[in-house]
């Protein structure tokens, strides 16, 4: 056979094992055939003999190559068999965390193995992610198989189902659910009803009546169920039915150890405290009998109470009301307290109930039922005969079945009803067009001992497994058929056999329903039967040796044994009917509603016309009779209604496309992502994987396409190989290397191989390519060597050079040596001779020296006393001389006082009397004034000089301190040196008292022994010598001191220094970490402004998606009324245009606004937006607030001015010739004023007086001249009153001056008296009185220096409220940010508001006091030329009025008159719906707007708004600005899938809002205008409120445009940045297979690389082409590029096949090209590149080593911007394209997990690819000048002209 070809030495076997089932090892010898031993050795290093059956000779199983392991697709291996299979399930789960895995070409099969672990693959960004999606372009999932279903109904038009089994605890409920889930994502519902929501709350209704704890499972489904999900013809979810079969009655009744009733009971039981249970009487799940059996009342991780709270939500939402839902949860309790029901045995054959016995009392009352019955027809049976009826009690053994039996038959009653109400309540209201139905069934189960259950559980599996073999026979069969290839009939499994002993005339079930009918009836005579009719005539059926109560049936899995006993108790489901009679006389009303349609049961042949069965018809039923009916007429048993159900089933199933999704349980324990071989593998023979493989490797299981076999075995082709067509190039190669021509097939697109023909073409390549890599090997190892060599030998010359020189160095180093130490001997010696003279001469020098010293010192002594004694002599003279001085001195000057003092007292009586008299008055204020500004000036200088020296005070203060602590700490050290320097001197002082006792003692030795001058000479030698050397002693002490003082103070000095560096260092330190912190404020301000702005985005993209919807909602609404109003069209109030009108500030008055809205229909006041209108009210009460505040500021000032005017009125009256002229010129304004009133008033009856229309027409000649009179009669009314208040204001101030004067005298009197002044005496006394009044002008400067002192303390108070207002900005920032987002964005937006209107306010009233100043200038001037042309105004008075009317000439005095205006265009308001139309609705950007200026439609649009600005006419900049906005909205809404489109108003928008912002008049934006610019700035109007209306709508346009630019691109990413080559060669495909299913969609065309970089020319043209800014096109590429790196990179997280290093140069490659695609564009600081960081990370961690734990902490720091579990998965999914490369290790995915465990980040998946950057319009002025701007005659714009 093929096989023996590869049992060469080192080939790898699988060999049976009893633990492990299958274990690898490794052939360690040859095989030759005849061998009847195989020599392996197995993975643990064991070596072992395999011995061979002697009759098959098969050999074991090859294993496949490492790099087919781990496999998408079971049918890709390329050894198809059961150890390769279970190999690959166990890899993918334990390795790389896969739980999918596909098995079959199509992706038939979807084996799920349950994880027992919370897995993050199921969110929203998932289902997004498989959504539209090929089958086989994606990981393996059941979203996956979900899509393919949903995509195969709508593009067949015929329904599907999805079939899921597997054991109990496999997971199946968990699937079916995920799948509905996707169903419900995906689709939506038709209407507003939700109908996906209902279904999915479904779930955990059917959860908690229909799922309970088992051993196997914490939630095992005790039913099946199939759901149909309802869809309409546009495929979105209109409604669901559900059928449920065969509910485990007993489970009610009865647990295992360690298993538990259903769900719902113990939700019961622990919401039992709840006030609305009381009632039920409810206590612990321990206390009821029916939920105590099983001993495990609660399950680990679940809360009951919580789970009951979402079963009634639930409920609620499904339309069950509050009365049943606790009509349900009264029957379910009953049950409860019916299981406690305990019976007294009186004899065997009857027992009794307890008398008032509480458990049935309390089921009596919740069922509202009697006692005494009750009681009764538990204890007693009616028996009928054909001639009369009894009663016959019953044992307790009897009567605890019965008790049982009808708690089943209640509970079974109310899972039907319940189930029916759910399908009502998710009954479709409208046609139903196709259907996707999901079967959630039990799987092949198989226990010790075996029921009924279990026999009807597998005869489903069996009927399952038969239609399952024919779809994948079918789908195998039309394969070869599509692709031409001869069909060969593949032998494949066919269970019919067993089905027929099952269910044919005289099977199983019919036996059975035949001993169900014989009144003593038995299972042991049932068990006779079945021998006798099938033993040894059946293959398939058997006796078990040592049972008589048993029997076998082969099934499709396996052996079952089942247990004949209770087969027929279970099949006929007995009740007894009186109980039920009590039941249906219940007071209770739900409770005979379970009952009525007990007998409605329908056959077969009487199903509805949809192939359905109602849904409580199709679950087990009671087995009693109605009392009417004959007794030969029985019920169906359960038997027969569960094969009926299984046809219907059959039916329905074999009408859809079938999807299978076959749930493996890994182990038995619940332990996550472990996997038990043995168990595995039971359940993939039971579910037919096995058999899928095994007709799959029949045939030709290995199947590529031309071009796959190309790229992947191009190696093994020659150059002249190659040919222009592909086909015959692989036929050529193939014919070469395969010569078996039964091998492999040649279909129309593919090749089709046999098993283990891939893995013999890899190793074929694997050789070649390994010989290539030696030949590569020799020649670099070669070229290394010799590299290596001339290296060597290089670096010996090198060496020897060196050494040589070394030597020659060494020689040249000892001569000189020898030298130095014989100078060094010379001059060592002559030193030491040197040294001992110099010694000698010293000891004598310092013998004179102390002689005369002594002597010269003697000598000092004396004439320093003498010098002294002269110095006190002179010094005690002296002070005897001053202190007689002293005083004749003070006695002098005393009489000297005393006379002064008598003369001044004279001196001061003459000047009081004097100062008497007004002439002193008069000499003392002669050049006051003067003297008074002479005086101020000082004051003011001084106070200047005062503040300067205050300054430079303050700062040499702060020196000084500085300096004196520095000074301070130097003098503590230098006085510590200074006491260690006082002792060093005490200690020196008494050496020197020592050496003085020395020398007096050698004076009385010299007096005493003169005689004997030897002995006196050697003597005074000794002490001499003595001396000498205490003297040196004192030196060397003083050099020793001196220098540890210096060694002290250099310490302090270096501790010093290092004190002040550390300070410097921590000063340091700390400002580094401030200027951080303030960096990361900063940054996570801007984190969040941009969040704040992309939450406001977020809001006006759903907003904009309301309006849509509510517009939709009003066009079908009209579609429906369809009734047209002649004459009147109604436009479509929008939100926008609403807010727009809100936000309009004109200064229209409630009398003017009102017509207008009386004008508006009711109908428009329909759509009116609560939160709008709320805003409004809100706005409306600030207004008032506002107006209130000044209101009563008013009012203060106008009492201050009364005030002030009782003040002036109580003054004497001013008399001067100033005051007088004031006066007359008022009184001359005022006469003119009342000229101009009555001239006002003439012209005003004038037109009273003539009422013809031709005259008083708004548009007649003689209106617009008696118009213009007014307005300038006004104005120069206006120009009168404003003089008069600066003359008022005038008067005032020149009160205030004169004030002071008035105290003293009048200024012409001192003028006079100045004059009259001659002599000098007079002046004199002037000057010395003048001196005097400085007192009253010190007195004065103090009053003016409190008044400043008041104007300080005010200018503080308001730096104090400044900063109330500060805390109280920070109090509101800090209350908002407790707020929740919603509430805080709400806050913060109100607050926002408030400011920028206050700020508005102020910057008003500044415009409007430049506006009065400009008018009042200009009117100034008229006034100087009225007061010209008085003469021929004073004509104009004696002129009628009529003649004025008349007479056009007058409007000279127009304000507006000037014909300077530029930059405007002026329509009629009649034509402002044509100018929507022709410059938005109906311009065409790709036709007429191609050869514009940029902005066009915007800047016309201004120039309209200007004009009617310039007109003061608010009506109309109202209506045309909401007509552009509504607009802009229709022409989106109708091309808003047009990228050109929506780019062009992207443009116009931004182009027409810095348009409203550059002539808004404020500052800040006209900064870059030139003057004739800012001439065009707005003047009645602020529309800065409209600026942030347009600001939104730019929003909601950016955002359509980046949807726009989504769908374009989303096409093209995955297929050009991730499944093309743009790098030819690079990636060889991978031996897989073909795992894309031939059903899918046709693919469209391949996109390349190049194809996205030309769609991106093709973006940014555009863009630019429309003018769009600069920084807006960077945040629109940013985005561009953040779409493409996360679609790019979700797509490679779920694609196994995508994973490996070639690919990653691939992406790495293709990200360049779009580097280089910003660099072209110059956008490279537009903040692209960053998002696509995720993705080039991904692509270097595909790249790098994965090995070590270097490895593992590079990855972690390099991966900074992927999340964990990216990181992880991606490792996971890495695989090897070639064997060269090493799959990642799971010990090292441990490592990475265990460094980024404490790395917080998100823990989702995917990228949101639909997340969009907040974005900003930055001011961009334009430099284009309004005058010159021309209009084409192509817009068609002829009706509007340039003013």
């Amino acid at each position: 056979s093929f096989a023996v070809v590869f049992v060469l030495q080192y080939a790898r076997v699988w060999i049976p094992d009893p633990e492990e089932v299958w274990k690898s090892a490794e052939l360690l010898k040859d095989y030759k055939p005849g061998d009847k031993v195989l020599q392996l050795r197995l993975e643990e290093g064991k070596d072992l003999e395999y011995c061979l059956d002697p009759k098959t000779k098969e050999l074991p199983p090859l294993r496949n190559p490492d790099i087919l392991v781990g496999e998408n697709d079971l049918t890709a291996l390329s050894y198809l068999h059961e150890p390769a299979v279970l190999h690959n399930l166990k890899v993918r789960f334990i390795d790389s965390k896969l739980i999918y895995t596909y098995c079959g070409k199509y992706s038939i099969v979807l084996v799920a193995i349950n994880p027992y672990e919370q897995l993050p693959i199921y969110g929203e960004d998932i289902i997004n992610a498989y959504s539209g999606q090929n089958m086989g372009d994606m990981d393996p999932h059941i979203f996956a198989v979900a899509e393919e279903a949903y995509k195969q109904m709508a593009r067949d038009e015929r329904n599907q189902s999805i079939i899921v089994s597997g054991e109990s605890g496999a997971g199946k409920t968990v699937s079916a659910k995920y799948a509905m889930r996707y169903f419900a994502t995906v689709s939506g519902s038709a209407s507003e009803a939700n109908v996906e929501e209902k279904v999915l709350a479904s779930n955990p209704i059917m959860e908690s009546i229909g799922n309970a704890k088992t051993t196997r499972n914490d939630n095992s489904s005790r039913f099946g169920k199939y759901i149909e999900i309802g869809f309409d013809k546009r495929y979105r979810i209109i409604g669901a039915n559900m059928r449920t079969y065969l509910l485990e009655k007993s489970r009610v009744v009865f647990q295992a150890e360690e298993e538990r009733n259903y769900h719902i009971f113990y939700q019961l039981c622990a919401s039992a405290a709840l006030p609305e249970f009381k009632t039920l009487r409810l206590g612990n799940a321990n206390y009821f009998h029916y939920t105590k059996q099983g001993g495990s009342p609660v399950i680990d991780g679940v809360d009951d109470a919580k789970e009951m709270v979402n079963t009634r939500q639930a409920c609620t939402l499904l339309g069950i009301s509050d009365s049943y839902q606790m009509g349900i949860f009264r029957i379910l309790a009953g049950i409860l307290h019916l299981g406690n029901v305990e019976f007294a045995s009186r004899d065997s054959d009857s027992c009794t109930i307890p008398p008032k016995h509480e458990p049935l009392t309390i089921f009596c009352d919740l069922m509202g039922v009697e006692y005494e019955e009750m009681a009764h027809w538990l204890c007693h049976r009616k028996l009928a005969t054909a001639t009369e009826t009894y009663i016959k009690p019953i044992s307790k053994l009897h009567a605890i079945n019965a008790r049982d039996a009808l708690a089943k038959h209640i509970y079974a009653n109310l899972f039907n009803w319940i189930v029916d109400h759910v399908n009502k309540a998710l009954h479709a209201t409208v046609k139903q067009h196709s259907f996707i139905g999901v079967l959630d069934i039990y799987g092949f189960e198989t226990f010790e001992i075996n029921s009924f259950e279990q026999f009807c559980i597998n005869y489903a599996n069996e009927k399952l497994q038969q239609q399952f073999n024919m779809h994948v026979f079918k789908l195998e069969q039309e394969e070869y058929m599509k692709e031409q290839i001869p069909w060969t009939l593949i032998d494949f499994y066919d269970n019919q056999p067993c089905i027929n002993l099952i269910e044919a005339k005289m099977g199983i079930l019919d036996l059975l329903d035949e001993e169900c009918k014989m009144p003593k009836g038995s299972d042991d005579t049932w068990a006779q039967k079945l021998y006798n009719t099938h033993l040894n005539k059946c293959a398939l059926f058997e006796k078990p040796r040592l049972s008589n109560k048993a029997f076998i049936i082969k099934h499709f899995a396996d052996k079952v044994e089942y247990q004949c006993e209770g087969f027929l108790e279970k099949n006929k489901d007995t009740v007894y009917e009186e109980q039920i009679k009590v039941l249906k006389s219940s007071k209770f009303k739900l409770l005979p509603e379970l009952f009525q349609d007990e007998e409605k049961v329908l056959s077969p042949t009487s199903a509805t016309p949809s192939g359905r069965v109602p849904l409580s018809r199709t679950a087990v039923k009671p087995a009693k009779v109605r009392p009417g009916q004959a007794s030969k007429e029985h019920k169906k048993t359960v038997g027969h209604q569960f094969r009926n159900s299984l046809h219907l089933l059959m039916e329905t199933l074999n009408a859809t496309t079938p999807h299978y999704v076959r749930c493996i349980k890994p182990n038995d324990f619940k332990f996550p992502f472990t996997f038990d071989e043995k168990r595995a593998v039971q359940q993939l023979r039971a579910c037919g994987v096995l058999e899928t493989i095994r007709i799959s490797a029949a045939g030709f299981p290995s199947r590529w396409t031309y071009q796959e076999f190309f790229s992947r075995y191009r190696v093994l082709m020659k150059q002249r190989d190659v040919l222009g067509d592909r086909k015959q190039t692989c036929k050529n190669v193939l014919e070469k290397l395969i010569l078996d021509k039964d091998k492999y097939q040649f279909g129309k697109t593919k090749i089709f191989f046999r098993a283990g023909q891939v893995a013999y073409l890899e190793k074929i390549r694997a050789d070649k390519l390994r010989a290539a890599c030696i030949r590569i090997q020799k020649t670099i190892r070669g070229w290394l060597m010799r590299k290596k060599y001339v290296r060597m030998r290089k670096a010996a010359i090198t060496i020897q050079r060196y050494v040589r020189g070394y030597q020659a160095r060494c020689y040249a180093k000892f001569l000189r040596r020898t030298r130095a130490a014989i100078t060094i001997q010379k001059f060592q010696r002559m030193y030491v001779v040197r040294k001992r003279y110099q010694c000698m001469r010293a000891a004598t020098l310092a013998l004179q020296a102390l002689l005369r010293g002594y002597m010269a010192r003697n000598k000092y002594q004396m004439m320093l006393r003498e010098h002294k004694s002269i110095i006190i002599q002179k010094h005690v003279r002296g002070w005897l001389a001053r202190v007689h001085y002293r005083r004749t001195l003070k006695a002098i000057v005393y009489l000297q006082c005393c006379y002064r003092r008598m003369m001044a007292k004279r001196e001061l009586k003459k000047l009081k009397i004097e100062a008497r008299s007004v002439e002193r008055y008069k000499k003392l204020h002669i050049g006051l004034e003067n003297k008074i500004m002479q005086l101020q000036r000082k004051i003011d200088e001084q106070n200047k000089e005062y503040k300067s020296l205050l300054e430079k005070l303050s700062n040499l203060e702060i020196t000084y301190s500085t300096e004196t602590e520095k000074l301070r700490s130097d003098v503590e050290r230098l006085r510590m040196s200074e006491e260690e320097a006082k002792n060093a001197t005490n200690r020196v002082l008494s050496l020197q008292e020592e050496i003085a006792k020395l020398r007096k003692e050698l004076h009385q030795t010299q007096s005493e022994k003169k005689t004997i001058e030897e002995w006196a000479d050697k003597y005074k030698h000794e002490t001499e010598q003595a001396s000498m050397q205490s003297q040196m002693h004192e030196k060397i002490y003083r050099g020793l001191l001196v220098s540890e003082l210096k060694e002290q103070n250099t310490l302090l000095k270096t501790e010093k220094e290092e004190l002040n560096r550390r300070i410097h260092d921590q000063a340091r330190e700390i400002t580094e970490t401030m200027e951080k912190k303030l960096v990361e404020e900063t940054k996570q301000l801007e984190l969040d402004l941009n969040d704040e702005r992309l939450r406001y985005q977020n809001l006006l993209n759903e907003f904009s998606r309301l309006e849509e919807r509510y517009d939709d909602l009003k066009d079908e609404m009209n579609l429906m009324v369809n009734i047209p109003k002649p004459g009147h069209k109604r436009t479509d109030s929008t939100h926008s245009s609403n807010e727009s009108e809100y936000t309009f500030s004109s200064e229209i008055t409630e009398a003017e606004d009102l017509p207008v809205r009386m004008e508006e229909p009711s109908e428009k006041k329909a759509p009116l937006d609560m939160s709008l209108f709320l805003k409004l009210q809100k706005r409306v009460t600030e207004l008032e607030q506002e107006k209130q505040s000044l209101q009563d500021e008013l009012d203060r000032k106008e009492e201050q001015a009364l005030r002030a005017k009782a003040k002036e009125e109580e003054r004497p009256p001013i008399r001067g010739a100033e005051l007088e002229y004031e006066s007359l010129k008022r009184q001359e304004l005022e006469s003119e004023n009342k000229k101009l009133k009555n001239e006002l008033n003439e012209l005003q009856k004038a037109l009273t007086e003539t009422r013809s229309p031709e005259v008083t027409a708004p548009g007649a000649p003689a209106y617009r001249v008696l118009l213009d009179q007014l307005t300038s009669v006004s104005e120069e009314l206006e120009v009168r009153k404003e003089e008069v208040l600066i003359l008022r204001s005038q008067l005032v101030s020149q009160k205030e001056a004169i004030q002071p004067k008035n105290t003293m005298t009048d200024s012409t009197i001192l003028l006079e008296d100045v004059q009259k002044m001659k002599d000098k005496g007079e002046i004199a006394q002037a000057y010395i009185g003048l001196k005097e009044t400085n007192r009253l002008l010190e007195s004065q400067l103090q009053s003016q220096k409190k008044s400043h002192e008041n104007e300080l303390e005010s200018l503080r108070g308001e730096i104090q409220s400044l900063k109330e207002e500060n805390n109280r900005q920070q109090q509101l920032l800090a209350q908002n940010l407790q707020l929740p987002p919603e509430a805080r964005i709400e806050a913060s937006l109100q607050h926002e508001i408030t400011r920028l209107t206050n700020e508005n306010l102020d910057l008003m009233e500044q415009l409007e006091k430049q506006d009065k100043t400009v008018r009042k200038l200009k009117k100034q001037l008229k006034v100087f030329a009225k007061k010209i042309g008085e003469l021929e105004v004073g004509q104009m008075e004696n002129i009628s009025p009529g003649q004025i009317i008349d007479e056009p000439i007058r409007p000279v005095n127009i304000p507006r008159k000037e014909k300077d205006f530029q930059g405007m265009l002026e329509y009629k308001k009649e034509d402002e719906q044509k100018l929507v139309k022709n410059l938005i609705l109906e311009l065409k950007p790709r036709g007429v707007a191609v050869n514009l200026i940029p902005g066009l439609p915007a800047y016309i649009l201004f120039m309209c708004v200007r004009h009617a600005d310039y007109l003061n006419d608010d009506q109309k900049v109202r209506s045309l600005l909401t007509s552009t906005i509504n607009g802009i909205k229709k022409v989106l809404k109708k091309r808003g899938d047009d990228f050109e489109t929506v780019s062009f108003w992207l443009s116009n928008t931004c182009r027409f809002l810095h348009c409203l912002k550059q002539y808004s008049g404020e500052e800040g934006f006209m900064k870059h205008n030139t003057p004739r610019q800012n001439e065009h700035c707005l003047t009645n109007f602020d529309l800065a409120e409209y600026r942030q209306v347009l600001s939104d709508l730019a929003i909601q346009i950016y955002q359509q445009l980046v949807r726009v630019l989504e769908n374009i691109l989303q096409p093209m990413i995955v297929s050009g940045m991730l499944e093309h080559e743009t790098i030819q060669g690079v990636s060889g495909v991978k031996p897989t297979g073909l795992r894309k299913r031939t059903s899918s969609i046709a693919d469209e065309g391949t996109y390349t690389l190049d194809s996205i970089i030309r769609q991106l020319n093709s973006f940014h043209s555009v863009m630019c082409q429309h003018g769009m800014d600069p920084e807006l096109i960077k945040q629109v590429v940013k985005q561009m590029f953040y779409i493409i790196g996360a679609v790019t990179l979700n797509n490679l997280l779920l694609r196994k096949d995508m994973c490996s290093w070639s690919k990653g140069m691939q992406i790495r490659y293709n990200v360049s090209q779009l580097e280089e695609w910003l660099r072209d564009k110059n956008l490279m600081n537009s903040g692209a590149k960053e998002t696509l960081e995720p993705l080039i990370q991904a692509a270097q961690l595909l790249q790098v080593k994965k090995k070590t734990d270097e490895d593992a902490e590079a990855i972690c720091s390099m991966c900074n911007a992927l999340t964990t579990a990216q990181i992880v998965k991606v490792l996971n999914l890495y695989t090897p394209v070639n064997e060269f490369e090493e799959r990642v290790l799971v010990s090292f995915i441990r490592t990475i997990q265990m460094r980024l465990r404490d790395r917080k980040d998100s823990p989702q998946l995917l990228m949101d690819a639909k997340h969009i950057f907040p974005v900003t319009f930055p001011f961009n002025p334009s430099s284009l000048a309004l005058e010159t701007i021309q209009i084409p005659a192509s817009l068609g714009l002829g009706f509007i002209s340039r003013v």
